[in-house]
């Protein structure tokens, strides 16, 4: 398995696992939109997102994006979408994503990496509490929806 941070010279390949990711999440398939909105964010660079591959076929990503810790007076990040292809489950390459985030973090100098997913998402629960993440106890979150 292969880990590389995407460039927009693979954004088919990431449009394709996101629009994938949007469907799992219950939002109807719009491979344009998606190939739209990954550009921007890749060519503004308001994300960084890692593809893992197998061979030549592209089969999970993680994208992240930068905020900032007041607190800690340091950049964080926030990864957002993990996404793996239904048959390439099971093989390590959420563990291979997490661990890529997990540097880029580190040798960004963030002071942390926050997630979060779905109370029902069981499976991506347990990968994250494997890679060392801890629900957060201390702090309730909060969304306006707009």
């Amino acid at each position: 398995m292969n880990i590389q941070r995407a460039t927009t010279k693979q954004l088919e390949e990431v449009a394709i696992l996101f629009n994938e990711y949007r469907m799992f999440y219950n939002k109807p398939s719009d491979l344009a939109g998606a190939r739209t909105y990954l550009k921007d964010r890749l060519s503004g660079n308001d994300s960084v997102i890692f593809l893992g591959f197998e061979g030549e076929k592209a089969i999970g990503f993680t994208q992240l994006y930068p905020t900032f810790s007041s607190i800690g007076m340091k950049r964080a990040w926030i990864l957002n979408d993990l996404f793996v292809a239904k048959d390439a489950r099971r093989k390590g390459v959420g563990d291979a994503l997490l661990q890529a985030a997990r540097a880029h973090a580190v040798e960004t100098g963030a002071s942390s990496l926050s997630l979060s997913t779905a109370p029902d998402n069981l499976e991506a629960q347990r990968l994250y509490e494997r890679n060392g993440y801890r629900q957060d106890e201390t702090f309730l979150h909060y969304e306006l929806s707009l």
